[in-house]
């Protein structure tokens, strides 16, 4: 199949990646737009794998202010270097993480910040509820652990589905721009305000 100048650009404004890259990667796909897409999200994760033990020590603090004033995030978007921090890729990208907390308030960046005892809570509902249904162990502990995904799904930011498009998820979103800039991305940390809560999460 012919692959056209149309098409790779298509390709390239659905995921950032540059021209020649879309354009291989339809070569790859025989021209199939979804086979391409999947393509560069597993070379760009495994170009994010490789940097991922690279230091962050550079990035920005982003303000964003939602709904009127009502609701307002801090969010520091971290990378290796003040030229990658200073990009227009990288601010709108610390933009966009920003107003997904804004939107979807999660209450941790990543999973592994996750309190134990808060693990522990939530687990103990899960199997109560499931215990109610009286199927077996082995079944109930699936849906104890099919619940705990869905809960991290839901409290971090990393695991969250991207508002402007669920197929993706936040750290997904990261892993294509850090194929795109050459650089380890990585979230430091968030707070949310909203009028009339007293309570933010850092």
């Amino acid at each position: 199949m012919e692959i056209t100048s149309q098409m790779v650009k298509d390709l390239r404004e659905k995921t950032g990646v540059a021209m020649m890259e879309c354009k291989r990667a339809l070569e790859e796909s025989q021209g199939d737009f979804e086979k391409a897409i999947e393509f560069l999200r597993k070379k760009g994760a495994a170009v994010a794998q490789k940097k991922s033990a690279r230091a962050t020590q550079e990035g920005l603090i982003e303000a964003y202010i939602h709904m009127g004033g009502k609701i307002g995030v801090l969010l520091q978007l971290n990378c290796e270097t003040d030229f990658v921090a200073r990009t227009d890729d990288f601010k709108e990208l610390a933009h966009e993480v920003a107003m997904q907390v804004a939107a979807a308030n999660p209450l941790y960046v990543r999973r592994e910040e996750v309190p134990q005892d808060v693990l522990e809570k939530e687990k103990a509902i899960y199997r109560a509820q499931a215990a109610a249904t009286k199927k077996p162990e082995n079944v109930i502990e699936k849906i104890v652990e099919g619940k705990l995904t869905k809960f991290y799904e839901e409290a971090c930011l990393l695991e969250q589905s991207y508002i402007k498009d669920d197929a993706l998820k936040i750290q997904d979103l990261i892993t294509q721009k850090v194929a795109k800039l050459g650089e380890n991305i990585t979230v430091g940390r968030f707070s949310r305000f909203k009028v009339g809560e007293t309570d933010g999460k850092a």
